[in-house]
């Protein structure tokens, strides 16, 4: 008998498929990826947590999994969307299939799906709540989909986030740097590391003052899932370290938000985000373009900055103009929207990390 699932959207849409990974129910928020390479290591970004990915890319699951292109421990993602799924894998170095991979992590997927369509829907109608179940009929989800919460003003950085601070690298390393843990990645860690730098990983919700005790040379706010705007016990950790004015900061995108909130300016909810590996930023102040790396959902509002002559905006977004990274005149702190770890992705953007490591080099001079 042909197995059957479902995939239900919040605006009544209804898309029948195969039912791929776990059998069972799933919900989340739905949004796509244009990357054509990486499933393994964007379903394992914890800035995905509670979001149902659709990948663009046709075939999935072709070249297995391997324990190294892992961003976190496990699967961050409530589920997955794809065109045409592979259960036989090419490559001699994977030790599994993607099968075997999302039903040890009991992640819900759907395939045969004409995603085209689908990705074209969302950036029509915007991002919203949908369903998978391979286990329910499309009734029973109606009700199960009302159950989802809605990403808009959804905290999840402390969901995801250790719960003990932990080292990473050399402990013989020249710089110290303070990492705020909000869903971060470990490529961005292994850029660090690959700088000279020590990294101590602190629990989301941890103070200045208990960052502060390591005496890091320098401090790092993560990239992360949800709702910046409803995040102000960590708008107080980035301010308290902007207010210490002593050690350089840097933030990667749910870190450039936050910046952004600590210096005054207000974030929004994007109509769709933006989601895959060739997204075109203009640095403003070299003047030079960047293909970048992005997986967000939310913003900083441009409205506010003429207003804060302190906030200068150094990237832009060349195809919506959204706010790519900021920096403070008075302070050494500077953030970016988008992905310069980059895993997957180019690496053109990887000159944050040695911008960065400069100021703390500066600092110590």
């Amino acid at each position: 008998m042909k197995e059957i699932a479902y995939l239900l959207l919040e605006d009544g849409l209804l898309v029948e498929g195969k039912p791929i990974g776990k059998r069972g129910t799933t919900g989340g928020e739905i949004c796509f990826n244009t990357g054509m390479t990486g499933y393994q290591e964007i379903y394992t970004d914890p800035s995905y947590f509670g979001q149902i990915i659709v990948n663009t890319t046709a075939h999935i699951g072709n070249y297995g999994t391997v324990n190294e292109e892992q961003e976190s421990l496990k699967p961050q993602i409530a589920g997955i969307v794809v065109n045409e799924f592979s259960d036989e894998f090419s490559r001699l170095t994977a030790r599994e299939s993607l099968q075997q991979y999302l039903e040890k992590h009991g992640v819900v997927g759907l395939a045969n799906i004409d995603t085209r369509m689908l990705v074209r829907y969302i950036r029509s109608k915007g991002a919203m709540n949908a369903l998978i179940s391979s286990v329910l009929t499309p009734d029973q989800m109606k009700a199960e989909l009302k159950k989802v919460p809605s990403m808009d003003g959804l905290e999840l950085s402390s969901v995801v986030s250790t719960t003990k601070p932990y080292f990473y690298g050399n402990p013989n390393a020249k710089y110290r740097v303070a990492a705020l843990d909000l869903g971060i990645k470990t490529n961005i860690l292994k850029n660090l590391s690959d700088r000279d730098c020590y990294v101590q990983v602190f629990p989301a919700k941890t103070s200045f003052a208990e960052m502060e005790k390591w005496k890091p040379h320098g401090y790092f706010i993560s990239n992360g899932p949800g709702d910046p705007s409803v995040m102000p016990y960590a708008v107080k950790t980035v301010k308290d370290i902007l207010n210490h004015d002593q050690q350089p900061l840097f933030g990667i995108c749910l870190g450039n938000q936050l910046l952004g909130l600590a210096s005054g300016l207000t974030t929004y909810k994007m109509h769709h985000g933006h989601r895959g590996l060739n997204h075109p930023v203009k640095n403003l102040v070299t003047g030079l373009g960047e293909m970048t790396s992005q997986n967000h959902g939310f913003a900083i509002n441009s409205e506010g900055i003429e207003k804060n002559p302190d906030v200068e905006v150094t990237h832009l977004h060349l195809n919506d103009n959204t706010i790519m990274g900021i920096r403070l005149k008075s302070k050494k702190a500077f953030s970016v929207q988008y992905h310069p770890e980059a895993s997957p992705g180019p690496h053109d953007s990887r000159y944050l990390f040695d911008q960065f490591v400069e100021m703390i080099k500066q600092q110590q001079n």
